[in-house]
C-alpha cells in the first residue's frame, strides 16, 4: 500500500488526477473473464511465427521509428496512403498524442456522457476543458448536439460501454459540421458491427479514425493500434510522438501486427464467431428477462428489472465469473458482459439461470 505521505513528491497536477480503472485481472484463482473486452480465440498462427522469426539477433537494434512496413501494409488494406497512417503503442496511446496533437486548453471538447472512462483522464492529464453530451434514453448518441461550436469532438463507435453503433450517415453529419476542427471516431470495436469511417477519410481532412489490434485481432498483449487519417493530422501526431519517444512500437509488435493483416481469412473467421455467440447469448438473456442494448461490439450491456446489477456482480464472481459493474450515474443497473467462447457464454447464462431462481 502506497504510504499517503508519498504524495508530498507529486506535482500539483498529479494530486489532481483520476486515473483510468482497468478492468479486474484477478491472481487469486481461475476465472471466466467476461470483463475486459479480450478476444476469447488465440492469435492467427501466422503472428506467432511472425514473432518468432522477428526474435532474433536484429533485436539488439532499435526497432523502425517510421514503422514503414507496416504503414505501408495496413494502407493497402484500409485503401490509404502510407502517408495517411500512423502506428502507435495501442490505442490509448493514440488517444492521448490526438488530444495533445488536436485540442488546446480552453476550447471545450465534445464526448458523449455515458462512454469510455479514460477520455476525461485524459483531458485532466492534458489539461483540456471538456463538456459531456448525453445520451439518450436507450443509450444512442444524438449526432446533431455535436454539430455546435466546439474544440473539437471525438465519440466511441460503437460507443463502450453501451455498445451502440453510430450509423455512418451521421458520423458524416458530425465531420461537416466541423470543418475547421478535428473529429476522432475512436473505432476499438467496429470490427464486430458497422461501417467504418475509413471510407470518409479521403473527402474530410479534420476526420481521425483510431483502431486497435487488440479485440479482432486478438492481439491485447502485444500494444498495436492505429490512427488513420490525413497526411496533415498524421504530420501532428508524428510531432507528437516524436517529442516523447522515436521508437514506441517494438519490433516483434510490428512483426505480428503486419502478419495479423495478412491473414483476411483468420481474422474473419474468429470475429464471426463472436458476432455470433454475441446474438445468441443477447437472445438467451432477452428469454430470460433481461434488457439488452443493440451492441454492435464484443461485448453486451445487460440490466435485470428485478435484481439490481451490483447483486449479480457479485454473486457473479463468486462462482468464478467476472464481468464489468460501473457504479456511474445512468449505468449503475447495468453489466458489461464481455463476449467469450460459445462454452464461457453457456456457463455464464448457467449462472445467471441460478441467480435468479
Amino acid at each position: 500500500m502506497l504510504n499517503p505521505s508519498a504524495s508530498i513528491y507529486w506535482s500539483e497536477l498529479a494530486k489532481k488526477l483520476k486515473p483510468y480503472v482497468p478492468g479486474e485481472q484477478p491472481k487469486d484463482k481461475s476465472y471466466i473473464k467476461l470483463n475486459t473486452n479480450e478476444n476469447p480465440y488465440p492469435p492467427s498462427p501466422r503472428v506467432l511465427e511472425a514473432i518468432k522469426e522477428a526474435a532474433g539477433k536484429d533485436l539488439r537494434l532499435y526497432p523502425d521509428p517510421e514503422c514503414t512496413q507496416l504503414r505501408k501494409v495496413a494502407g493497402e488494406y484500409y485503401g490509404l496512403a502510407m502517408e495517411e497512417v500512423f502506428i502507435g503503442n495501442g490505442s490509448d496511446e493514440l488517444l492521448t498524442f490526438s488530444f495533445q496533437a488536436f485540442f488546446d486548453p480552453g476550447r471545450i471538447v465534445l464526448f458523449p456522457d455515458i462512454t469510455y472512462s479514460f477520455y476525461p483522464a485524459i483531458c485532466k492529464l492534458c489539461l483540456i476543458d471538456y463538456q459531456t453530451v448525453p445520451l439518450d434514453r436507450d443509450f444512442n448518441i444524438p449526432a446533431q448536439e455535436f454539430c455546435r461550436e466546439n474544440g473539437g469532438v471525438i465519440i466511441p463507435n460503437p460507443n463502450a460501454p453501451t455498445g451502440n453503433y453510430l450509423p455512418l450517415h451521421n458520423i458524416r453529419t458530425i465531420v461537416e459540421s466541423n470543418p475547421n476542427r478535428a473529429v476522432i471516431i475512436d473505432e476499438a470495436y467496429i470490427d464486430f458491427g458497422g461501417e467504418s469511417a475509413v471510407s470518409l477519410i479521403k473527402d474530410h481532412s479534420n476526420l481521425l479514425v483510431i483502431q486497435t489490434l487488440s479485440k479482432s485481432r486478438s492481439l491485447a498483449g502485444l500494444r498495436v493500434g492505429l490512427a488513420l487519417g490525413s497526411q496533415e493530422l498524421i504530420a501532428g501526431l508524428t510531432r507528437i510522438k516524436d517529442s516523447y519517444n522515436s521508437y514506441p512500437v517494438d519490433r516483434l509488435a510490428m512483426a505480428g501486427a503486419i502478419a495479423a493483416f495478412q491473414d483476411e481469412g483468420y481474422f474473419q473467421e474468429t470475429r464471426g464467431k463472436v458476432i455470433l455467440t454475441r446474438e445468441r447469448t443477447s437472445m438467451s438473456l432477452k428469454q430470460m428477462g433481461f434488457k439488452v442494448t443493440d451492441s454492435q461490439a464484443n461485448f453486451i450491456f445487460i440490466s435485470h428489472p428485478e435484481v439490481k446489477a451490483d447483486i449479480l456482480f457479485g454473486r457473479l464472481r463468486e462462482t468464478g465469473i467476472l464481468v464489468r459493474y460501473f457504479p456511474s450515474p445512468g449505468i449503475d443497473n447495468y453489466l458489461r458482459v464481455s463476449i467469450g467462447t460459445d462454452k464461457d457464454m453457456e456457463t455464464f447464462i448457467d449462472a445467471l439461470t441460478e441467480i435468479l431462481s
